[in-house]
């Protein structure tokens, strides 16, 4: 009898002692009950404070599972969070006459045209970005992305624009390394020498730094333009390549006022030893060597009634040979403003035959051919939110753009719509 007492006294014990919150097990509770430690209703108290434990547990288990499977997923998707997808798609009317050229067969063009371009550009950590983009184009012209309607509706090109990698270290703010297929490194603030659609390749490095109210700026690379270009070897001095460099300056002597100014070297190496003609003696040079030295600046006044910007570039080939070596400088000046909610653009210039390389000078005006002087005016309006119209007008006077009339006439005339997204 005391046995059976002091069984049934541990049992009341074990049971009190027992918190509401405690994982309690089912088999155990069995137990007290069939030695008589516990009575029935204290077995079904306790029975109901495990099922609503139990499933407590449960509940939290699950939401345990859930946070570290929605946190897997959210570090594997995290470079989709630090992507951007960019593009732009633009329809374009263009007209182009060439004084006594032929209507049929000859440099004229009258023509509808279409640009696509694609770009996904990723934060890969702190340090590193890089960028992939496609685009529309008629062939592996380095100076366009244009593709006409025509062909019977069949499918278009796209080729591979953009593929670089950005470095920019956290221990030196304001330095960019690049790598690959890039924008191009440097300010441009005309398209004399390069077309805004060229894309050079190799590796460059560019660096900023404020001081006050300046910034300093410069770039530096080395660009790839055809490897084993004499045919001697694959090693890299058989490669015809570029060396650029450029130095300049941002300046605020006022509120309303800011000033850039530069200056850039354009230098190319093995230019002079492509078999036969040079391999950049193209669309109106007679020389095959280049290296151009170029002085540019702009003037934006911000505080005027209309903003007002004036800029202007100065090219000299200093490398230039030939019959016609004195024919070695290009120059451009132009004013933009905005009119009415217009943008406007127009600027005057004078491109010498060997005053900078042919084949990446702007290719819409003169119809792409150095050796050309005369006239651009650009108007964009704005119809919504990244959705626009715009025309182009050019009037040049060519001395190779006619292949039968020294001091040709040539007009463009572009009409765009273009989406941005």
């Amino acid at each position: 009898m005391r046995s059976l007492m002091a069984s049934f006294c541990g049992g009341l014990l074990l049971a009190a002692a027992i918190p509401a919150s405690a994982s309690v097990d089912g088999k155990l509770l069995d137990m007290l009950l069939a030695n008589g430690s516990i009575t029935a209703a204290q077995h079904a108290e306790l029975s109901a404070d495990l099922a609503r434990e139990t499933k407590a547990a449960q509940r939290a288990a699950g939401k345990q599972v859930k946070s570290e499977q929605l946190a897997a997923l959210e570090q594997k998707l995290a470079w989709a969070a630090n992507t951007q997808l960019k593009g732009d798609v633009r329809v374009r009317y263009e007209n182009i006459h060439i004084e006594d050229e032929l209507d049929n067969g000859g440099r004229d063009k009258d023509r509808q045209r279409i640009r696509a371009r694609l770009g996904a550009f990723s934060q890969v950590n702190p340090e590193v970005e890089a960028g992939i983009q496609i685009a529309s184009g008629g062939g592996k012209e380095a100076r366009s992305t244009n593709q006409d309607m025509s062909d019977y509706f069949s499918k278009k090109d796209l080729w591979l624009d953009l593929a670089y990698i950005d470095y920019h270290p956290l221990q030196v703010p304001g330095l960019n390394v690049f790598g690959g297929k890039m924008k191009q490194p440097w300010l441009s603030v005309g398209d004399v020498i390069w077309d805004s659609d060229v894309n050079p390749e190799g590796a460059a490095a560019t660096y900023k730094r404020q001081f006050g109210d300046a910034e300093l700026f410069g770039s530096a690379g080395y660009f790839v333009l055809q490897d084993n270009i004499d045919g001697e070897g694959v090693q890299f001095e058989h490669d015809l390549r570029l060396y650029a460099g450029q130095v300049g300056a941002r300046l605020a002597p006022a509120d309303s006022v800011k000033v850039t100014l530069g200056g850039s070297v354009f230098g190319y190496d093995n230019d002079e030893d492509a078999p036969g003609t040079g391999a950049l003696r193209a669309n109106g040079n007679t020389t095959d060597e280049f290296r151009l030295y170029e002085a540019f600046g702009q003037l934006d006044l911000i505080g005027l009634p209309l903003p007002l910007s004036v800029y202007g570039q100065y090219v000299l080939n200093g490398a230039a040979r030939g019959v016609d070596k004195g024919q070695d400088q290009a120059w451009l000046v132009g004013i933009m403003t905005r009119l009415f909610d217009v943008g406007v653009d127009y600027n005057y210039r004078d491109v010498q035959r060997n005053g900078v390389v042919g084949a990446f000078a702007d290719s819409d005006f003169a119809a792409g051919y150095v050796g050309s002087r005369g006239h651009k005016l650009k108007l964009k309006y704005d119809l919504s939110k990244n959705f626009a119209v715009g025309a182009s007008y050019f009037r040049a006077q060519s001395d190779v753009a006619s292949r039968f009339t020294d001091d040709a006439g040539v007009s463009t005339l572009q009409m765009d719509v273009e989406a941005k997204f």
